[in-house]
């Protein structure tokens, strides 16, 4: 991971996880790449943690591998934390893993999660950038708390962002970060078990869908149009 989206995790650890008590630990995407050093399991060193890292490829800093690329192996309720660190613009079907991360948090338990809402394309797939909004929809349709969300937009002049103005170093990325928070059950018996029921059957018909579909790898790109075609067209002017 980039260096400002660590930074913007360790803000995360540090507002919203004191050192004084143990904490279940899962991260979502923990795979580390290349020459990448940094992983969310050092930024927790100084914390007293049962860690495991998942993810969809086997390699360093993996404890469990996602056999199923939208069921997290972990049991529902057992996590006070899960991270996800720009992981989210590699999932097709990030709604479905949002939903999952919402199934393995206990009650009061935190997510942390960044993302990119700008850059160039990387990785072997790339499917997406987010805004605050995007992690406000994400949050009501996980039936999360959205405690914070942030994205790091260029500087403005005027009503217009000032790209040119980016930090090519820390900043290029645009992080969008969200601290989402599990609110717990609902007090009375009855919604609690209705809500429960509905919550299931909704998360496990997207979880058994999104496996079957897979990913992006089985739909080719099409060909490039021809120059005849309306729409594909570089843009040569931003008058309208």
């Amino acid at each position: 991971m980039h260096r400002s989206a660590y930074e913007q995790m360790e803000l995360c650890v540090q507002e919203y996880l004191p050192t004084n008590r143990r904490y279940r630990v899962v991260d979502l995407g923990s795979r580390v790449s290349g020459k990448q050093t940094r992983t969310h399991r050092g930024l927790l060193a100084g914390h007293d943690i049962d860690y495991v890292g998942v993810d969809v490829l086997d390699g360093p800093n993996v404890d469990a591998v996602m056999t199923r690329p939208y069921r997290i192996p972990v049991k529902s309720g057992s996590a006070d934390v899960v991270l996800s660190g720009q992981a989210f613009e590699h999932i097709p079907f990030f709604w479905v893993s949002m939903l999952e991360i919402a199934r393995v948090l206990k009650p009061g338990g935190h997510a942390f999660i960044t993302a990119p809402s700008r850059g160039h394309v990387h990785d072997a797939q790339d499917c997406w950038r987010y805004y605050p909004d995007g992690f406000r929809a994400l949050a009501a349709h996980a039936r999360l708390e959205l405690r914070e969300v942030y994205t790091d937009f260029p500087p403005t002049k005027g009503i217009w962002h000032d790209y040119a103005s980016i930090d090519a170093e820390a900043a290029y990325w645009g992080d969008t970060v969200g601290v989402f928070r599990h609110p717990g059950p609902h007090r009375r018996p009855v919604t609690r078990l209705k809500n429960r029921l509905v919550d299931t059957a909704v998360r496990e018909t997207a979880v058994w869908w999104a496996n079957r579909a897979g990913g992006v790898d089985r739909v080719p790109l099409p060909r490039p149009l021809d120059a005849r075609a309306r729409c594909g067209k570089p843009v040569t002017s931003t008058r309208g």
